[in-house]
């Protein structure tokens, strides 16, 4: 077949245990696939890679001298991006992981080139990383939402999409070079055109409003393609010029310049990427059934008919819930019988239209020019309340509809979901309909995941078969949303405000398994120097990973400390590799230090048992010396005091070190650094937690010295902040702050000026109608009052 043909299946490959972009997947593994036999297409998989959390982004830099073989470059939720040879396997060590993100890992790509990666996060930044530096990089600051879509576009230019709407064009070293500001809604996808693009565009972005926009890099849109009827999750160029995308609606859509040529639906609820072979213009698809699928134009390449027959079939047989096909219930009585499929041709390709079949089921056929005829594409059902005991709301009917607690005192907001929907997109769509953080959006998407367990199409919904708006789960089972990668100030369902905040709070999530590797890998570095005094013995390798071991139960626990022999052997080793090492080499040592300073009572103990305690040890460390070089180390060593809060003896050494600890943070509280300012928020909200549990009112006493101090730091950081997190933290230690008492209130209208100048900056900002932050300024406006 000529490259004109229509593509048909070449092969599925199943290999993954759960839904998958491309080869990388929720089940957490990316994995190699290797063409076995060309005719038919078979291929073998490999698993390159298995971590801890879902995979979400993956791209391949080309090979090099360095990399005959290429590497590969995932990401996910642990925030880790790791950067792999294709033919390592998955125990050995990575050749880098590249740490610096705060937010599930969204989006990957490389340069053509092969020298750069650029990434994009829930944490509303991207960052560009040069090859072979893997301990730093840049970051694409002023995203307000998370960053679906990045783009390496050439040696100078870089794009990425947002959730906030726009297109932003920057120079890889950090300077923004334009804003594009013309899509409706979320932007998940980019692509580069071909130069020979028929319509001048040189590249492609989609996203949430069902469009593919064509621009050029000035900013012009060129062009419009409408044919896709929802979300719009990939795109990718073909060798000849025509383009792919993949969407929401089972389909991947084939595009001529402004012209959609051929549309292949897929037997799932979502085709979740499509990617394209640059030697052959063969297409790769992933999708929520759990299969990769590769099309061919080529005859040769394509399956064996009995193979491509099981896949029509399959799309033929497959259920489509209503709920995919736009808004409102199907009346039967109003389609068109049989008859209108048998006479009347389709206007555009991938057209759909529902038909009521003789023996009363509705029927949904797309148009295929190619064909130049109507092809059954599956039977329309209802979702797992189809016995009738959905429940309603807003006039539409769906499987579930929870109540989710965001303000105490104030009514829950409804989060309607149908079991046909990607959990992840019902988030994001409740996130946005009720303007919160997006920062909810990973334990909004895991509730309705584990609420929903077990629901299939067609089924009764179980447990929500109540009353129309009632909360099934019940008011104590009620979903309240935190923080993703910290926890913050919990929500209490005891008293109406969040104010004051009176339990400790602790940074303490990781991917434990990462950090060991990197320590591993810069021993290996230490021993490749021939530097043996600093480098770990076996012994001490054996004791890293009992280390490692015992954490990985405490995170499980939420690390409630406790002794235990595994943690006490590896206090020495852990300081060792956080103080001792070259600092290029600690950041994995002082992962472990923040965690053992929340799981072990006995670190402090151990430290202080010299005349350093844990904060002398890490002032003398350097480490917030070199925070402009390296300042995720120096995030990690803020982390690490914040923790020490959590056990008795760690109270100790802060309550005595108070002095010493405010002054290591003058420094960094004008930080644009995200991380290091949360990390400074959550400790002072620890000492804002100490100061309210303590003394209370005592005019002139050491409890308003230190509170007062505290409060014009936080002055400082809050008008500075931009990120909601950080300003939330930072209103929540001010607001704690207030409930000292009446005398220390007064105090603060006499010595901390900027206060209330402060409080106004953080009403105006865009942040401020978040209800959390609203809430709690109102509580500190009711403080002062």
């Amino acid at each position: 077949m000529s490259s004109m043909g229509d593509y048909k299946l070449a092969a599925s490959l199943s290999g993954h245990e759960d839904d998958r972009d491309l080869t990388a997947s929720r089940d957490a593994t990316v994995r190699l696939w290797k063409l076995v036999t060309a005719s038919p297409p078979t291929f073998d998989g490999t698993l390159s890679s298995h971590g801890t959390a879902f995979v979400n982004a993956l791209a391949y830099v080309q090979p090099s001298s360095s990399y005959p073989d290429g590497l590969i470059v995932s990401g996910g939720k642990d925030t880790i991006i790791e950067v792999r040879q294709p033919g390592k396997a998955p125990e050995e060590n990575a050749e880098g992981l590249l740490l610096g993100h705060a937010g599930n890992v969204c989006a990957l790509d490389a340069s053509e080139d092969g020298k750069t990666i650029v990434s994009g996060s829930w944490d509303t930044s991207a960052r560009v990383w040069e090859l072979g530096r893997w301990e730093s990089s840049t970051v694409l600051e002023g995203h307000e939402a998370s960053v679906w879509a990045v783009l390496a576009y050439d040696r100078e230019t870089i794009i990425t999409g947002c959730a906030d709407k726009l297109i932003r064009v920057f120079h890889p070293s950090g300077k923004r070079i334009r804003t594009i500001n013309g899509s409706s809604d979320v932007v998940r996808a980019l692509c580069k055109l071909n130069s020979n693009h028929p319509s001048g565009a040189q590249f492609a972005s989609a996203g949430n409003d069902a469009v593919v926009r064509l621009w050029t890099l000035d900013g012009t849109e060129v062009a419009q393609l409408h044919g896709h009827e929802n979300f719009i999750y990939s795109l990718a160029c073909l060798p000849n010029g025509d383009l792919v995308s993949s969407s929401e609606d089972r389909t991947v859509r084939v595009w001529r310049g402004d012209q959609c040529i051929q549309t292949i639906t897929h037997p799932a609820i979502s085709v979740w990427s499509v990617a394209a072979c640059k030697s052959n213009g063969d297409i790769v698809t992933g999708a929520s059934d759990r299969i990769v699928r590769v099309f061919s134009r080529d005859l040769e390449r394509q399956g064996e008919p009995a193979t491509i027959q099981a896949f029509e079939d399959s799309v033929k047989a497959s259920s489509i819930p209503q709920q995919a096909l736009g808004d409102g219930a199907v009346n039967k009585e109003q389609l068109p019988g049989p008859d209108f499929i048998a006479q009347k041709s389709g206007t555009k390709e991938g057209q759909v239209q529902m038909i009521k079949e003789s023996n009363g089921n509705v029927s949904a056929y797309s148009w295929s020019t190619a064909a130049n005829q109507w092809l059954l594409v599956g039977t329309v059902v209802d979702a797992a309340g189809s016995s009738g005991r959905k429940v309603r709301y807003q006039g539409k009917d769906f499987d579930y509809v929870f109540d989710v607690d965001i303000e105490d005192g104030k009514p829950p907001l409804k989060l309607p979901f149908n079991v046909s929907q990607n959990p992840y997109e019902a988030a994001s769509k409740f996130i946005a309909d009720n303007e919160l953080p997006v920062t909810y959006l990973e334990q909004v998407a895991n509730f309705i995941v584990t609420n929903t367990q077990g629901a299939t199409l067609g089924a009764a919904a179980g447990p929500q078969a109540q009353a129309p708006g009632s909360d099934p789960w019940g008011s104590e089972s009620r979903y309240r949303p935190g923080e993703v990668n910290a926890p913050a100030p919990p929500v209490a369902t005891s008293r109406p405000r969040a104010l004051p905040q009176t339990q400790y709070l602790s940074i303490a999530s990781a991917a434990l398994d990462k950090v060991q590797k990197k320590a591993e890998e810069n021993n290996q570095i230490l021993v490749n120097s021939g530097a043996k005094g600093l480098s770990l013995n076996p012994s001490d390798l054996n004791v890293l990973s009992a280390l490692v071991k015992q954490l990985s139960l405490a995170q499980a626990t939420s690390y409630a400390p406790k002794p235990h022999a595994a943690l006490d052997d590896g206090i020495d080793l852990v300081l060792r590799l956080a103080t001792a090492w070259p600092v290029e080499l600690r950041l994995p040592g002082l992962d472990l230090l923040r965690l053992l300073a929340a799981a072990s009572p006995n670190l402090v103990t151990r430290t202080s048992s010299s005349a350093d305690d844990i904060v002398d040890v890490l002032a003398s460390s350097g480490v917030f010396e070199s925070a402009h070089d390296r300042p995720n180390n120096t995030m990690l060593a803020i982390r690490c005091l914040a923790n020490v809060f959590m056990t008795d003896e760690g109270r100790l050494i802060t309550d005595g070190e108070f002095d010493k600890i405010v002054g290591l943070m003058h420094p960094f509280l004008q930080s644009a650094n995200r991380n290091v300012a949360v990390a400074i928020a959550t400790l002072y909200i620890n000492y804002a937690v100490m100061l309210e549990r303590g003394e209370k009112g005592a005019e002139g006493t050491q409890t308003t010295i230190r509170g007062l101090r505290l409060l014009q730091d936080l002055t400082g950081l809050l008008q500075r902040a931009e990120d909601s997190e950080v300003i939330y933290r930072s209103l929540v230690a001010m607001g704690t702050l207030l409930t000292i008492g009446a005398n220390f209130r007064h105090h603060v209208k006499k010595e901390v000026p900027d206060f209330e100048a402060a409080l106004r900056a953080a009403s105006v900002k865009k942040s401020a109608g978040e209800p959390r932050i609203k809430n709690v300024l109102d509580e500190i406006k009711d403080e002062m009052s």
